[in-house]
Parts: structure tokens; C-alpha cells; sequence
């Protein structure tokens, strides 16, 4: 009865250690005194008991290393580069043979190369360029990767740049810097609109001149139109001679110029109001006018 007891535990040993599962997106590699044999995948698999041993259980998934680079910038800023690979073997049975029997640790591998790669991209760039080609460095970070690791069974999916970490005393000058320069920015903008507005104001300046001058110059002109016109109409009434005339019109003006001042808000202009005064101006305008006429009549 013993003996029997014996004989059905081993059985049941020996199929526990005969057959064996392997999961999803997973690959067990079995050798056989120390020498492979085969590559099991996933589901229900055979070995033979006490002989074969499954010496891994190796993930076909994409895995991802982070690792964390100290270096120097161009401009001499010490940053920290966090670079993030992702990577996964090849599900194919050479290059699953590859993975495990050529290539001892696949991460160490990877982080050396990662640290060489980074150590030599980010010392060519300044700080701001570390920033903004990001993804130039994680390019390059690939290509050296896929290069290094190419033929040993494994993939490099994709590299990123995840984290950029200065010294918190770099990014307060650097966040001076930017406001420094918006601030010049600010100012060359105030002072350009401010000329441009100096000019528009001097070119409707002049241009308001130019209209009042003109103004100015046709009133003139309709004036002495009008005062032709009053004294040849009054030139035609017999017995007023042309020297009543003019009196007749000066007088009128000058009347005229008293009622504009009396209504303006301008300053008090004293000016001879009596017959003597105006005698004398209109003595003076003649006079003004003859010598005029004689002038021209030399030239």
C-alpha cells in the first residue's frame, strides 16, 4: 500500500514538472543540462522532468528605463536631463535566443549609452537650446541606441526627454533676463508709437496751416473783390469823388474790426475812436498806398 502511495506521488510530481504554462506576451527559454533546447511560448508547454530547466521567463511588452544625465551646457549651466527609453525584444525566436545569450544586461547597456549620448549633444548647445531641441536630442539618443543594440534582439521603440532640471537660482536670472528684454521691447514700442504720433500730429500741423493759409489768402482775396466792387458802384453815383469812397469803406472796416474785439474774449486793445483819430489812419493807409503805387511805377 505503501509502495503505492510512493509511486502516485511521484506521478504526480513528475507531471507537475512535465508540463508548464507560459503567458501572454511572455517566452520561457529551457535548457537541457546547461544547453538550450528550445524557446516555449505563451500557453500549455512540455519538458522533461529533472532534465529540462526553464533558466528565464523573458517579457515581450515594451519596457521603459528613465534615467537621469548630469551635464554641462555651452554657455556652462549644469542641468539634469532625465531621458526616458523605451524599448522590447523582438518576438522572434533568434532574436529571443539573441536577447538572452548575447547581451548580459540590456539596461546597463542602455544607460551607458544614454549617458554617453547625452554627455556629448548637450555640451554643443546653450541652455535655451536645450530646451527648445528637445527633441533633436532624443533623435539622436535613438539612432546611437538602435545602432548599439541592433543584432542582440532587441528594439529601440522611442527615446524622450522628459524633464530638463536647473538650478533654481539659473531660472530666476534667466526669467530676469526675458523680463529685462520685454520690458527694452516695451519702451522701443512706446517710443516708436510716440514719434509716429509726434509726426502725424506736425503733418495735421501743417496741413491745418496750409488750409488756414489758404482761408486766409481767399478771404483776402474776396475782400478786395468786394471792395472793387463797392466802389465801382459807388463810383457810378454822381458827385462822390474816390477818395469818399475809400473813407466810406475804411471806416466801415474799421467798425466792423471794433464790434469783432468787443465780442472776443481777447485782451483789451485800445484803438482811437474819434473822427481825428480815424482821420489820421486813414491818412496813413493812403500813404501807404501811394507810396506803394510809386514804387511800383519806378520797377
Amino acid at each position: 500500500m505503501k509502495h503505492g502511495i510512493i509511486e502516485l506521488d511521484l506521478l504526480r510530481i513528475l507531471s507537475l514538472d512535465t508540463a508548464f504554462q507560459v503567458s501572454q506576451q511572455t517566452v520561457s527559454i529551457v535548457e537541457r543540462f546547461g544547453k538550450f533546447v528550445k524557446i516555449a511560448d505563451s500557453g500549455i508547454n512540455f519538458k522533461i522532468p529533472f532534465v529540462d530547466q526553464i533558466v528565464t521567463t523573458q517579457s515581450l511588452r515594451i519596457q521603459q528605463l528613465d534615467v537621469r544625465v548630469s551635464t554641462k551646457t555651452k554657455d556652462n549651466v549644469f542641468v539634469d536631463v532625465v531621458v526616458s527609453a523605451q524599448y522590447r525584444i523582438l518576438n522572434d525566436k533568434t532574436q529571443i535566443y539573441k536577447s538572452y545569450y548575447e547581451l548580459e544586461d540590456v539596461k546597463e547597456q542602455i544607460n551607458s549609452y544614454l549617458f554617453d549620448v547625452v554627455r556629448a549633444e548637450v555640451p554643443k548647445m546653450k541652455l535655451d537650446e536645450v530646451f527648445e531641441k528637445k527633441d533633436e536630442i532624443a533623435n539622436a539618443i535613438k539612432v546611437e541606441l538602435a545602432e548599439a543594440i541592433d543584432g542582440f534582439g532587441y528594439e529601440i521603440v522611442k527615446t524622450l526627454v522628459t524633464d530638463i532640471d536647473v538650478d533654481e537660482r539659473i531660472i530666476q536670472a534667466m526669467n530676469e533676463i526675458v523680463a529685462s528684454e520685454r520690458e527694452k521691447f516695451a519702451a522701443i514700442e512706446k517710443a516708436e508709437a510716440e514719434k509716429i504720433l509726434m509726426v502725424k500730429r506736425a503733418e495735421a500741423e501743417a496741413q491745418s496751416k496750409k488750409l488756414q493759409g489758404e482761408g486766409i489768402a481767399n478771404q483776402r482775396i474776396a475782400i478786395i473783390d468786394g471792395f472793387k466792387e463797392s466802389i465801382d458802384k459807388m463810383q457810378a453815383i454822381d458827385g462822390i469823388k474816390s477818395n469818399e469812397v475809400l473813407n466810406l469803406i475804411l471806416i466801415t472796416q474799421y467798425f466792423d474790426t471794433l464790434k469783432d474785439v468787443a465780442s472776443s474774449d481777447s485782451n483789451t486793445i485800445m484803438m482811437p475812436n474819434s473822427p481825428s483819430g480815424f482821420n489820421d489812419i486813414s491818412t496813413q493807409i493812403r500813404e501807404a498806398i501811394i507810396s506803394a503805387n510809386v514804387v511800383n511805377i519806378k520797377e
